[in-house]
């Protein structure tokens, strides 16, 4: 692995590498993508690459995924939170989108409300 200053020093050409190796090897990456994301670690830097993506900030990333595999009820509501991507009660992460900071796990529908809430106040 180079050095930070040599990799500054670099960048263009490892940018220009790596999107020419990418072009090349798409669907070695998208198989070895898909067969990561059954791990339990591949789903966890999944998940937490998701919630830097959508702008959530904390100091401890590994600590909040913990409370939040554990967490199996909506703080606001109570009502049961079910893993995956669809349906009302689907757990999901509440942040201030203006800071970034993590509020609670909520369940979808008040996670929806929420965010009206925060819109009108703005």
């Amino acid at each position: 692995m180079p050095s930070k200053e040599y990799y500054q020093k670099h960048k263009e050409h490892y940018k220009e590498y790596n999107k020419e190796w990418y072009k090349n090897n798409k669907e070695h990456k998208k198989e070895y993508d898909k067969e990561r994301y059954k791990t339990d670690y591949g789903k966890k830097s999944m998940i937490i690459g998701n919630w830097k993506h959508s702008g959530l900030i904390h100091d401890n990333y590994e600590a909040l995924y913990e409370y939040y595999i554990n967490c199996w009820e909506c703080d606001n509501c109570g009502v049961e939170l079910v893993s995956g991507n669809y349906g009302n009660n689907k757990r999901c992460m509440d942040h201030c989108h203006k800071t970034g900071k993590f509020r609670n796990i909520l369940c979808n529908s008040c996670n929806v409300l929420r965010g009206k809430d925060d819109n009108s106040i703005s």
